[in-house]
């Protein structure tokens, strides 16, 4: 039954996301208007997260009323007040409570304080704050989603999708940044090394070849822009310093609260759905990135026009929102069971093949120098993967030499 779940985990992800990559490029490119005599680029970046965070929200929302327990209130289901431990707390702390051990609970440094648990004392496992702490910390997560999404997709307009995916497979550079300035947290000397081989890596990438906007669906006027790279590789940079805080922030969330993958994930899409509709239906003017257009019109209406007169594009973007959702269901999913490790292995084989299907898909065409940048970088990841193999290795030992000793007792 595990190896039929962990298969499907992998499918299911394979699949949801290399699908959504597609869409995802399509979406960056122009398309062809229902009279056939032009063709413009979709320019409502807003309108494409709102259609995905939502998607995700009611995704998440079923996830976890499937999943409820029949004696857990609806506040306790969607993760609003604290529940019994989860089962791997539980599993975790019986272990080391049976045996009389110390038990280690994170603080909001990311440092552990250490508690001596008897075998007759219950551990002390309840560390969450205030519901409207932890609303926050969603909303916060959700402000930075949303924030960093445009850029992403306006970072598509400068360089190739390729270059792009190789970009986003660097977020563990800005994830360690934004733990250390954010929240002081400190890393082993292993993943410093990790680091610099992506950062290396990336930076071969980008030195050889041009990254401008190629392929089958590739715009003029973007291919002409001077300093394309340069602008592109900018609005990368602060996408991956936005998906940093964001990710640093949801370490935070789960090292102060208990709360199910699930939950955040209703709680983050439901707060981005909420912020992008707004956002949608407010008449602001230009805004680079954020609110690319110039014709007055709020962005919703903008995007229905669009939608209206380019009917092409409503494949695409029901399939960049759908296999979003979905994917993300797999991910937590995978999480959950199998943990990180497992996790890290099928997103690094994942982005690989995105690349690999790009190429193939959009025809973009790589320099010798650009595959020695890409095998850099997933060899400075596969480094971080190997390392914590090696760790769950040695716990999974320690764990085994520990069961005799609580049988006895």
């Amino acid at each position: 039954m595990s190896l039929l779940r962990l298969a499907l985990c992998v499918c299911g992800v394979y699949s949801m996301f290399l699908l959504w990559a597609i869409a995802q490029e399509r979406l960056s490119v122009p398309f062809q208007s229902i009279d056939g005599k032009t063709s413009d680029k979709f320019k409502s970046p807003l309108f494409m997260g709102t259609c995905q965070s939502a998607l995700s929200c009611i995704s998440a929302l079923v996830y976890i009323i499937l999943r409820r327990k029949s004696t857990a209130t609806f506040s306790q289901t969607l993760g609003l007040h604290p529940t019994s431990e989860t089962p791997h707390q539980t599993e975790h702390n019986e272990k080391h409570a049976q045996n009389g051990n110390a038990i280690s609970h994170a603080n909001g440094n990311g440092n552990a304080h250490i508690a001596q648990n008897g075998s007759s004392h219950k551990p002390k496992v309840d560390t969450r704050f205030s519901t409207s702490a932890l609303l926050l910390r969603y909303l916060q997560c959700s402000v930075f989603i949303t924030s960093a999404a445009p850029f992403g997709f306006a970072a598509l307009g400068y360089i190739s999708y390729p270059a792009m995916v190789l970009g986003k497979s660097c977020k563990l550079v800005p994830v360690m940044i934004m733990n250390v300035l954010l929240y002081r947290r400190k890393f082993a000397p292993y993943k410093y090394l990790v680091v610099l081989m992506v950062t290396l890596g990336i930076t071969i990438f980008m030195g050889f070849g041009n990254d401008s906007k190629k392929g089958k669906h590739s715009s003029n006027t973007t291919a002409t822009v001077p300093y394309a790279n340069l602008i592109g590789i900018t609005y990368l940079l602060i996408n991956l310093a936005l998906d940093g805080a964001t990710n640093s922030t949801q370490d935070e969330i789960f090292a102060r609260h208990k709360v199910a993958g699930q939950q955040m994930m209703f709680w983050i899409n439901l707060f981005c759905t909420v912020l992008t509709s707004i956002l949608s239906v407010l008449p602001l003017s230009y805004i680079p990135v954020i609110h690319p257009s110039t014709d007055g019109q709020t962005e919703l209406m903008g995007a229905v026009t669009f939608i209206r007169n380019h009917p092409s594009i409503i494949t695409p973007l029901a399939q960049f929102a759908l296999t979003g959702a979905l994917g993300q269901l797999f991910i937590f999913e995978t999480l959950q069971h199998f943990g990180s490790l497992t996790l890290v292995t099928i997103t690094l084989t994942r982005k690989l093949f995105t690349m690999l299907l790009s190429v193939v898909v959009y025809n973009h065409k790589l320099t010798p120098g650009q595959w020695l940048g890409a095998a850099v970088v997933f060899a400075g990841i596969s480094v971080e993967a190997m390392v914590k193999r090696k760790d769950v290795h040695a716990k999974r030992v320690i764990q085994e030499k520990e069961k005799p000793k609580i049988k006895s007792i």
